[in-house]
């Protein structure tokens, strides 16, 4: 370990030297009470904590939470800046916050933030580390100060199990570690009408059925040439087309009627039968019924660029296959983790589309697929849930609660 002491003293020092900013950042104002400050790099990282700090606060509503990094304002929470990493301006924001814990979930390192904080006394918590990537501000010459951060760090949460034994490698006291799944950054299952739900399943006996959600307008043709191939190989099957907005839908119905398919208009008060081929509805507020009723989903958004894709735990955590198209940068993230498990699977087009469905939309197919993502939902829920019980039985063993 003197190695490693030894590299973030020496990084200290080398802060120590440098000119301290000209334009400090203000210094927070601290409000009474427990606070829990979160810091994340990146949009799904801090979207996830966001989603987290979110659930803290309902059960806990005294506890004050400070957002910094790429953590979106809210109105419930203290927004900050962080101040230039060097010592002097770090002991001083420290001391305004105050902070009875730290939610890090990021790879660039402040290892002179992160010393004034566990000086302070603030519970230090690394929130989905992976085996490599942190960075800091040392220059190259002097030695990496990344491992004598983390060692300050009360508990470090890995983002897969394997990240563990890197940890211990790096001499990160094996008690500290947490092994489990990433966090994921999951709301409450959209909601359903249950006799609405069971009156379909009666209606619909048995049919296959996969469905575009969040379509935009571009997307309807290939969605459609898909389905006329794939209604070669299942003659029964059922399209349920969800535009994202009621814009869309006008241009979507459009689109269908050029397509001389059987059209069953939801939002008319029609219901489907045998000959349906198209059920249309008009936009995504029943979306919660539409993903428990069919087991294949593509999501919309992601065969045309500029939109960033959609959510995929929207669809996942319902139990429902999923496809998508190359554009999802939004929520790559999201996505890789999904078809690493099996749970998702890419198209680049109206034919490669019409395949996945042909072949995904047998229920043994769907069914294994969705079990693979409800295990990635189950996962990261499991380690949110691990996050905030850490953060509870600290702030009552400190008596900040």
């Amino acid at each position: 370990m003197a190695p490693r002491a030894l590299s973030l003293t020496a990084y200290l020092a080398y802060a120590r030297g440098t000119p301290a900013s000209g334009t400090a950042p203000a210094l927070p104002h601290r409000p009474l009470g427990p606070l829990v400050w979160a810091h994340a790099d990146g949009v799904e990282p801090a979207r996830t904590l966001a989603n987290l700090c979110s659930r803290m606060q309902l059960q806990r509503p005294e506890i004050t939470v400070a957002l910094s990094g790429n953590m979106a304002a809210q109105p419930d929470a203290l927004a900050v800046t962080l101040p230039a990493d060097h010592p002097a301006e770090c002991e001083r924001f420290v001391a305004s916050l105050r902070p009875d814990i730290l939610l890090w979930n990021a790879l660039a390192l402040r290892p002179a933030l992160l010393h004034a904080a566990h000086r302070h006394g603030t519970h230090m918590m690394a929130l989905d580390l992976p085996d490599s990537g942190w960075t800091s501000p040392a220059p190259r010459w002097l030695p990496d100060p990344a491992p004598a951060t983390l060692a300050l760090f009360d508990s470090l949460h890995t983002a897969g199990n394997t990240v563990a034994g890197r940890l211990r490698r790096l001499g990160l006291d094996p008690d500290r570690i947490r092994k489990g799944a990433a966090l994921l950054d999951t709301a409450q299952p959209l909601p359903n009408d249950d006799d609405t739900h069971q009156n379909l399943v009666s209606l619909l006996a048995g049919r296959p059925v996969w469905l575009a959600a969040h379509l935009r307008a571009e997307e309807a043709h290939d969605i459609l040439r898909a389905h006329r191939r794939a209604l070669r190989l299942a003659h029964r099957l059922l399209l349920i087309m969800v535009p994202e907005t009621e814009d869309e839908a006008l241009s979507i119905a459009q689109t269908v009627r050029g397509a001389q398919m059987r059209v069953c208009h939801w939002d008319m008060g029609e219901m489907p039968d045998e000959n349906t081929q198209v059920l249309l509805v008009e936009g995504p507020e029943q979306l919660g019924l539409w993903y428990r009723l069919a087991p294949l989903a593509f999501l919309g958004g992601s065969l045309v660029t500029g939109t960033g894709g959609h959510d995929p735990y929207e669809a996942a955590t319902l139990g429902a296959a999923i496809l998508y198209g190359p554009n999802v940068g939004r929520h790559l993230g999201a996505y890789s983790r999904l078809v690493e498990a099996g749970a998702a699977r890419i198209v680049r087009d109206a034919d490669s589309l019409a395949s996945a469905v042909s072949n995904l939309v047998a229920p043994d197919q769907a069914a294994t697929m969705a079990h693979a993502g409800w295990d990635v939902i189950s996962s990261g829920a499991k380690s949110v849930d691990r996050v905030i019980t850490e953060v509870f039985d600290t702030l009552d063993a400190r008596g900040a609660a």
